[in-house]
């Protein structure tokens, strides 16, 4: 579990960056209301979150460098029986000071009167522009009224910032106690998928599927999935972010599992394809294999140093060999690259940042280049083939397999280690996990 000196340190880091006389605004998540007095599982903002590591809504953080009165303050909902009865404990503006290391905590109600204070003298205030239209709002009045003022002295800031990118720019790099929640989130992930290849069989319903993988999620200490599960079979699984998962699974198809664990607000992301009926078909096999052989040839390139785009670029070579060999596409290799031909085939990218958002913060580009990768970077690798139904000039032995395989991937100095190397890959382990 990620400590409380943690999360003052990056609040340390933060106001070092800003500078002595910044200020940093952050609102919380807001509860979810569906209808009257039903509300959906709260799940608070990741920028506030990693710099509070507070859990409840109705909540802003002040960041204050240099304030006598102490730099770090909290304004959180009052403790409140009636409401605590219905609803659950409340830290209260004690526990903000005790257990989250506020040095000062008020009443959200007194956010909007104590802003303009908080404000003047201050030259930048930093906050999440665009965020939260009504926070904006409560922001312009309080900077307003200090310009109402300014015949009695008070300055207003003169610049508004993003803090968004600072904080993101720090979340890209993980600490040893986030590789840690995220390795615990990619354990869990894990054993969910080998209990869905176990359950699975012509005759099943996608959402079973589901089901073994949410119970064991739930079973393993993950509350929630970091995303909505994807069980796709036959046609669906050539559909990127198919999640109706209301099909019968079918003999001779194969299913496509895209599932992840949240553990500790920390996101696991890993994609298995595998035979319904537990043996892949020729056709299967031969798209599958070209798919993991693009994954391995993917991964290898990751290292200190590697350009993100190295991956990318590993992935479109294989594939497009790999549809040339089998007769799929036709050409020269280099051309049909230079030309993406591929694309009809694997059109998204090689992966993402995975963090406490399952596509997590941080540039991809830095002064219009492809960043490179550095330790503690985490990032999902995920190379896919889908031939649908549709496709022109493809012939119908090969429709409806859609193939996905996606690790999650740690960049070490020296290298990388892939977090989730404890689920199968190849095909003959994973015809072995369905035959027992």
């Amino acid at each position: 579990m990620i400590n409380r000196a943690e999360y003052a340190k990056r609040r340390k880091k933060l106001m070092q960056q800003i500078g002595p006389t910044g200020i940093v605004i952050l609102p919380s998540a807001s509860e979810t209301i569906r209808s009257g007095d039903t509300v959906y599982s709260f799940r608070q903002q990741s920028d506030f979150y990693y710099l509070t590591g507070f859990d409840e809504p109705e909540a802003v953080m002040v960041l204050a460098p240099k304030r006598k009165a102490g730099e770090y303050i909290l304004f959180n909902r009052l403790r409140d029986r009636d409401r605590e009865i219905w609803d659950g404990s409340r830290a209260g503006q004690a526990g903000a000071c005790k257990d989250f290391l506020a040095d000062q905590a008020f009443p959200i109600q007194q956010l909007q009167s104590m802003l303009p204070e908080l404000l003047t003298d201050r030259q930048s205030v930093h906050y999440p522009i665009g965020m939260q239209k009504s926070f904006d709002d409560i922001l312009l009045q309080a900077i307003n009224k200090i310009r109402s003022m300014i015949r009695s002295g008070m300055q207003s800031p003169i610049a508004c910032m993003d803090v968004s990118p600072s904080i993101h720019e720090m979340r890209l790099f993980k600490s040893t106690a986030e590789i840690a929640a995220l390795q615990r989130a990619v354990d869990i992930t894990v054993q969910a998928h080998m209990r869905a290849m176990k359950a699975c069989k012509p005759g099943v319903m996608e959402y079973q599927l589901e089901a073994e993988l949410l119970y064991e999620f739930y079973r393993q200490g993950s509350r929630y999935p970091a995303y909505s599960s994807i069980v796709g079979g036959g046609k669906n699984s050539c559909i990127l972010h198919y999640i109706r998962n209301d099909q019968k699974l079918k003999n001779g198809e194969v299913v496509l599992i895209d599932a992840g664990a949240e553990y500790q607000n920390y996101a696991a992301d890993i994609t298995r394809t595998f035979p319904v009926n537990g043996r892949f078909s020729r056709e299967q096999r031969a798209i599958y294999e070209i798919v993991l052989a693009a994954q391995l040839a993917a991964i290898r390139t990751i290292k200190p140093g590697a350009l993100w785009t190295a991956a990318q670029d590993a992935i479109a070579q294989v594939i497009t060999e790999g549809l040339v060999a089998l007769g799929i596409l036709k050409g020269n290799v280099n051309n049909l690259i230079k030309k993406q031909a591929y694309f009809p085939f694997y059109m998204h990218r090689s992966g993402h940042w995975l963090g406490l958002d399952v596509h997590d913060v941080g540039r991809y580009k830095i002064k219009n280049k492809w960043r490179t990768l550095q330790p503690n970077m985490v990032l999902t690798i995920e190379p896919g083939i889908y031939i649908s139904a549709d496709m022109q000039g493809v012939h119908r032995r090969w429709h409806h397999i859609g193939v996905r395989i996606e690790d999650d991937i740690l960049v070490t100095s020296k290298g990388c280690r892939v977090l989730s190397d404890k689920l199968p890959r190849e095909i003959a382990d994973i015809e072995a996990v369905m035959s027992k």
